[in-house]
């Protein structure tokens, strides 16, 4: 197969165009300018909100003015990661893509079909004159990436559509309904020290080789976070050996599971032994706890040299009881949807600095209220250990509506097009529509997209037959979108 014969062609031929342009998240002026230029070229109307955001409009088709106006919405912005030793600039250079078997790659960088090849089927769909729909606005917002800039910023009356599909998915055959909105709550406990004890046993314990994963589509997969696996110990060897605490830290990003994490200690010489079989036992009962989903768990302990201080011991002992007892993980399963996860929490980095431990966890919930029941739960476990908590504003949610309209549509429409019923879910991550539901509560949402694998890193691919499936799915939706009254 070669690309000239891929099909639909002019779903493929777009998105060769898209990855001609550098995209990278918050350098969107190419791709911007590319879009406005093209709307100019088919006579279409488009405007630009201050954010970079780009709406463009299209007339419905003879016969078809009195339907209700759909919203089809992507994201321009891709994330730009490459295999070491290649030589790419994302901000001047081509994706360049090519065919392995029935997926479409990119030559060692990311491929940006996430989420290029939404945008490529809003451009086929504003270039056809050969389909049936309403009235169309093809929206495309910037910095989706790093931080759901553009639909944080897009104000009310941008837009004005009944329906929006957003074609952000990443799995042909599925139905996305509902995504988890967010917010992170950050402790800061203080950190003081004291002069260490004389001839103690100093030693750095470390957790090593977990999973890890995303705190939203991961959160459910019963994978340790290292955080948690450390300081249970900790705790342990505190209240057993009246251990002290020297410098502690693990996990980085907000958004993922902790993979690592690391203390310095102190025991009085004559546990030097103790600590070490105590770890030997503890690390045969987390093995055993998370036999399936950690084979590579792994502790160390090594000596070190002393150290000069050591957090004062009730300081130590009110933090280490905190992050005892801080939830972490999945906190309550949706009732709408079999198998969602509706809140949870994620314990994410431990760091210390400047006389201080700080520590930033991650609520995630489909439901508002529970989003702020969980963050302010998590607040007051550290709150009650002595530190002091910034929960921020976050991001909404998306609550799923299974009697939503739009979604009955593509429903049936799916099953009449392949002759099987599609997976109807939601995520337990963010999703640009729950933004949009701020501004536009009124909006009618669903979200659905061809296969990808392996996104936001080289291996990110696109599976070939289901950008088709998508396509037929996306054209016979809109042609049964129903009148508006």
């Amino acid at each position: 197969m070669e690309k000239k014969d891929l099909q639909p062609a002019s779903v493929f031929h777009y998105f060769e165009e898209v990855c001609k342009v550098p995209r990278p998240s918050k350098k969107e002026e190419k791709i911007r300018q590319y879009l406005v230029d093209f709307a100019a070229a088919h006579g279409l109307a488009c405007k630009t909100d201050e954010a970079g955001n780009v709406l463009v409009s299209k007339a419905a088709s003879a016969g078809m003015e009195n339907r209700k106006k759909v919203i089809l919405q992507s994201h321009m912005d891709m994330v730009c990661e490459k295999n070491g030793g290649v030589s790419h600039d994302f901000e001047t250079d081509p994706i360049e893509t090519y065919i392995d078997g029935e997926w479409l790659r990119a030559k060692g960088t990311t491929l940006g079909a996430d989420n290029g090849i939404g945008v490529a089927a809003e451009l086929a769909v504003l270039a056809a004159d050969d389909i049936e729909h309403g009235p169309i606005e093809c929206l495309f917002t910037v910095d989706e990436e790093t931080g759901l800039t553009g639909a944080f910023a897009l104000k009310e009356g941008f837009m004005d559509g009944d329906i929006l599909i957003n074609l952000d998915s990443e799995d042909e055959g599925e139905l996305f309904i509902g995504c988890a909105g967010g917010a992170g709550t950050t402790a800061e406990f203080s950190c003081p020290m004291v002069k260490a004890p004389e001839g103690w046993f100093f030693f750095r314990v470390a957790v090593k080789g977990l999973t890890g994963g995303h705190s939203g589509d991961d959160i459910n997969k019963n994978r340790a976070n290292a955080n948690k696996l450390l300081n249970r110990y900790l705790t342990s060897m505190m209240q057993r050996y009246g251990m002290r605490l020297c410098e502690i830290g693990g996990g980085n990003l907000h958004n993922a599971i902790p993979r690592e994490a690391s203390a310095v200690c102190a025991v009085p010489m004559e546990y030097k032994e103790a600590v070490r079989v105590d770890l030997n036992v503890y690390l045969a009962e987390v093995e055993e706890e998370y036999s399936v989903t950690e084979p590579n768990l792994a502790m160390e302990l090594e000596s070190e040299t002393p150290r000069k201080e050591v957090m004062e011991p009730e300081a130590m002992r009110r933090f280490l009881l905190a992050v005892y007892a801080v939830h972490n993980g999945v906190y309550m399963m949706s009732q709408d949807i079999p198998g969602l996860v509706e809140t949870s929490s994620n314990l994410a980095s431990v760091k210390q600095r400047d006389g201080k431990i700080v520590i930033v966890t991650s609520q995630r919930s489909s439901i508002l209220s529970s989003r702020k029941d969980m963050s302010r739960m998590v607040s007051a476990a550290f709150e009650l250990g002595g530190a002091t908590c910034v929960t921020a504003d976050g991001y909404p949610g998306w609550k799923p509506d299974p009697h939503s309209e739009i979604l009955g549509i593509a429903v049936e429409s799916y099953r009449r097009l392949f002759g099987v019923e599609p997976k109807v879910k939601a995520i337990h991550a963010g999703l640009e529509c729950g933004l949009f539901l701020e501004k536009y509560p009124s909006l009618d949402m669903v979200s659905f997209g061809p296969t990808l694998r392996g996104v936001h890193s080289p291996d990110e691919r696109m599976l070939i037959p289901t950008v088709d499936k998508f396509w037929r799915h996306l054209l016979d939706v809109l042609r049964h979108i129903p009148v508006k009254e």
